[in-house]
């Protein structure tokens, strides 16, 4: 039984509906089925007054008795399946990452630049996606890297539908820059340590004043 319809109508009605079950007495179970459902009509009146709202309440009454109810309804028991979801397959690119330290987004923005026509806007794409792509580099290879090496990757991950234009070049790297990889910043035990000796050097300093 979904816990949320449960919670919708409360521990009374639940023990309403246990008892409903023992009723031996088709016609008298009928009765007070029915009965049943007017409180949970009374409890939830937004339930009578949505859409095909009686239909709903009855569902309601029969999840509540898991499914497991012989009575004269204006309606028929639901199917248990009809109310449990189902999860949704999620299509997997059966394709890998030909780089993983650039990303699959770096393939698909490589798609996009090769389909534009030679321009001064296409050599900006490149230049910018390869300042991204140098960044993405040093993050996860802690090394210096050149833009032949960088401009090298941008044809090969595209298969040579993207040149790189004649002359380009890229911006120096700032040397205070950091490249760390993400997790790898101030949560690291050497800042931490560095941390902790300033704040006792801090205290030492307060202490003789």
């Amino acid at each position: 039984m979904d816990n949320n319809i449960q919670r919708l109508y409360g521990n009374n009605v639940k023990t309403m509906v246990k008892d409903l079950k023992t009723i031996e007495d088709r016609d008298k179970r009928s009765r007070q089925a029915r009965a049943v459902v007017k409180v949970m009509e009374i409890l939830n009146p937004s339930v009578k007054s949505a859409e095909e709202g009686e239909h709903k309440l009855w569902d309601h009454l029969y999840m509540l008795a898991d499914f497991d109810l012989d009575v004269d309804s204006p309606f028929p028991c639901p199917q248990r399946a009809d109310f449990e979801t189902r999860p949704v397959s999620i299509p997997m690119k059966d394709t890998k990452i030909r780089a993983t330290h650039y990303g699959r987004n770096i393939e698909k923005i490589l798609d996009l630049i090769a389909g534009e026509e030679d321009s001064e806007t296409k050599a900006s794409l490149i230049r910018s996606l390869a300042i991204y792509m140098r960044t993405q580099y040093l993050i996860w290879n802690k090394d210096s890297v050149s833009d032949e090496t960088i401009f090298s990757d941008i044809v090969k991950l595209s298969e040579g539908r993207v040149q790189i234009p004649e002359g380009m070049t890229l911006s120096k790297i700032d040397g205070a820059a950091n490249y760390s990889r993400p997790g790898m910043g101030l949560g690291t035990s050497r800042n931490n340590k560095q941390y902790n000796n300033k704040r006792k050097a801090n205290f030492r300093n307060n202490k003789r004043r």
